[in-house]
């Protein structure tokens, strides 16, 4: 698969925005561990190469574990994650899968039971910013650079 085109060079001001989107995030309460989880989450659903790519290695240099890493798939099958990250892998789960429903009153409380409610309008915001991501990255087949 060839990349279709670079989108960061004919849309710059859509990817400043996008970036400006990154930037609130980065300043919320959430850790940033937690963040590249449900980046990486959102990003395998998705099928973003690109994304999953990014993230993994993001969450490697972070100091995640490869077993952390790998789990992320299954993570309601692992038992490495904390209740946070549980809440927030699937908010992220039901955020990204709204062809097949919607967000249900149980995940929302969950994640609002362990989130603040700065830190869930956060979560929320890096769900969708991560969506759209993905969507440019799968639309143009963006290419990692570790897969050339």
């Amino acid at each position: 698969m060839t990349q279709r085109m670079d989108l960061g060079k004919l849309a710059p001001e859509a990817y400043r925005a996008m970036a400006g989107l990154e930037k609130y995030i980065a300043a919320s309460g959430l850790p940033k561990p937690l963040l590249e989880l449900v980046r990486l989450r959102a990003s395998q659903i998705n099928g973003c190469a690109y994304c999953v790519d990014m993230h993994s290695r993001d969450a490697k240099e972070g100091g995640e574990s490869d077993a952390r890493i790998n789990a992320v798939a299954v993570w309601q099958e692992a038992p490495c994650f904390t209740e946070a990250e549980r809440a927030a892998l699937a908010l992220t789960e039901a955020g990204t899968r709204l062809s097949t429903g919607s967000v249900s009153d149980e995940v929302w409380a969950r994640a609002a039971k362990v989130f603040s409610e700065a830190d869930l309008a956060a979560l929320v915001v890096q769900i969708t910013t991560i969506n759209a991501w993905n969507r440019i990255g799968v639309i143009t087949h963006m290419t990692p650079e570790s897969f050339k």
